[in-house]
């Protein structure tokens, strides 16, 4: 993979792990030469790892709606910032250029990001590999609802196994190389129409 699209939040979180792992996740893009996609914002976790990249000699590309910039998050010293009119411009153009998705630590912006990426998956419109860092146990108990979930018959045993996670940055890309991607070939029949 030449391009990860990593979404995170837009804050630092209160345990100082999140920063940690922000930055050796940065780290270890720039080592592998990969190139990384994100919401192009300055503040939060999305800014550590942006500028921990190109402090280091990667390449980063922004991806940003106008109305973000004119509330000054918007990173100014990326390879590349792409501005776009839309919340959803900005994940469909993050999502194309991607080859595979990180999610860390966030809120509800990178929730929303995640399970529309999941989602994506799951209707054939990707392959590509996602993967949750779980640094601090941070996706233990959104991974006990989407499981229990798969118990409950709402989401499909195929769709769980889209989602690749480790707390280790270096483990879960190793995973998401080796990830040989997949969708629910039919998840509704006739019957449940």
């Amino acid at each position: 993979m030449k391009n990860i699209c990593v979404f995170c939040g837009s804050a630092v979180g209160k345990n100082p792990l999140y920063k940690q792992t922000a930055q050796d996740l940065g780290l270890l893009l720039v080592k592998k030469q990969i190139r990384m996609i994100y919401g192009g914002g300055k503040v939060g976790l999305m800014g550590i790892i942006a500028d921990t990249v190109m402090q280091n000699g990667g390449k980063v590309v922004g991806v940003i709606p106008q109305f973000l910039i004119e509330m000054e998050v918007a990173h100014s010293r990326l390879s590349e910032q792409i501005m776009v009119k839309t919340m959803h411009e900005r994940k469909k153009r993050m999502t194309d250029m991607a080859q595979g998705f990180i999610i860390m630590a966030g809120g509800i912006g990178t929730m929303d990001e995640f399970f529309e990426i999941l989602t994506w998956a799951q209707l054939g419109l990707h392959s590509k590999p996602i993967g949750l860092l779980n640094t601090n146990g941070f996706f233990d108990k959104l991974l006990a609802y989407i499981d229990f979930s798969v118990e409950e018959g709402f989401i499909k045993p195929q769709s769980r196994q889209m989602i690749l996670v480790d707390d280790n940055p270096e483990m879960l890309l190793d995973k998401m190389d080796k990830y040989e991607g997949g969708q629910v070939k039919k998840w509704l029949t006739k019957q449940q129409l």
